[in-house]
């Protein structure tokens, strides 16, 4: 019994001392931060607004790679085939991370195969329509919609499974108006289409660019996904306030995530490291003017029991809305 309680401590020892080495010595190369979507949108924001700080903070370069398409899968594909050392990360959303794998039947990873690092913020997400469809509130919409009930409203979103194209299944199911999706391979894309008039509506990330682009009238905006109004923006309406539409509340978060065999070592030290550098004033301002919650620090473990609520929650709204794999 002593010589086997002494090699157990010897293996825990080891084991300690490994891992207090391996935290000593990550980063040792550049660490690559894939955004799964093209340069200019929401997930872009974040990533270029933490990438200096958390760099500083790592003491390696941190490179953005924007990588998009299927609804974000491919860029998170691109880290899972990568080396589970930490230094390539995702910065991800429930719609690549849990409804990609849900809605897209080339989507080979699960929402498991993932660990969370560090949860920025949340936004909620705005209905807004084009400029040139002349219609200033929901109301006007759904009666604009009745009118025509041979001509579908196109609505954009980023790609068949995405959190946008949901919330839009969802809106038609309780409006009952006729719509056409129109897929794109992200918010910039889908953002300059509408704005150029090709769509006629899209639900947005109330987020980064989003914001300014409304308040300059190149799109208009109707009401939020929300129980309330969002403080920053009280002038529209909480979506799901309104009687028969409860259950238009929709919240995006987004964060950093890394393959699930990421030594728990090296989790940590990016735990700390992004989480200071989202915790920098200016980038802290930056997020909350542009229609974000920015939420506090969490420890991995923590991360981990949000994460496993998250995919439950967003399994649920996939199946109450049968989502198919296309």
């Amino acid at each position: 019994m002593r010589v086997l309680f002494k090699a157990v401590v010897s293996g825990l020892c080891s084991a300690l001392i490994a891992g207090a080495a391996l935290a000593q010595s990550f980063p040792n190369k550049t660490v690559t931060l894939v955004v799964p979507y093209p340069a200019g949108g929401p997930s872009d924001f974040f990533a270029r607004k933490v990438q200096p700080d958390t760099q500083a903070k790592l003491g390696q370069t941190v490179i953005i790679e924007n990588v998009g398409g299927a609804g974000g899968s491919i860029g998170l594909s691109k880290v899972l085939n990568a080396p589970a050392d930490g230094h390539t990360l995702a910065l991800g959303s429930p719609m690549e991370l849990v409804l990609a794998p849900l809605a897209i039947q080339g989507v080979k990873y699960k929402p498991e195969d993932f660990k969370m690092v560090a949860q920025f913020a949340t936004t909620n997400t705005i209905l807004a329509v084009r400029s040139t469809l002349g219609v200033k509130t929901l109301d006007e919409l759904l009666a604009y919609a009745r009118k025509n009930p041979g001509t579908p409203l196109s609505y954009g979103s980023v790609g068949p499974g995405s959190l946008y194209h949901l919330i839009g299944e969802k809106f038609t199911q309780l409006t009952k108006i006729n719509t056409l999706h129109v897929p794109y391979k992200g918010i910039a894309p889908l953002l300059n289409e509408l704005m150029g008039g090709q769509i006629d509506m899209a639900f947005l990330p109330l987020a980064g660019s989003i914001p300014a682009t409304i308040k300059d009238g190149k799109i208009q905006g109707l009401a939020v996904t929300a129980k309330t109004p969002h403080p920053l923006f009280k002038q529209y309406p909480a979506m799901a306030a309104i009687k028969g539409m409860e259950g238009m509340d929709f919240e995006i978060w987004s964060g950093i995530q890394v393959h699930k065999n990421t030594p728990d070592e090296v989790v940590a030290v990016l735990n700390k490291a992004f989480y200071a550098a989202a915790e920098v004033p200016e980038t802290r301002t930056a997020f909350e003017a542009s229609g974000n919650v920015v939420l506090p620090s969490r420890t991995p473990a923590e991360l981990a029991r949000i994460y496993q609520n998250e995919i439950q929650r967003y399994t649920g709204i996939a199946k109450s809305i049968n989502l198919q794999p296309q």
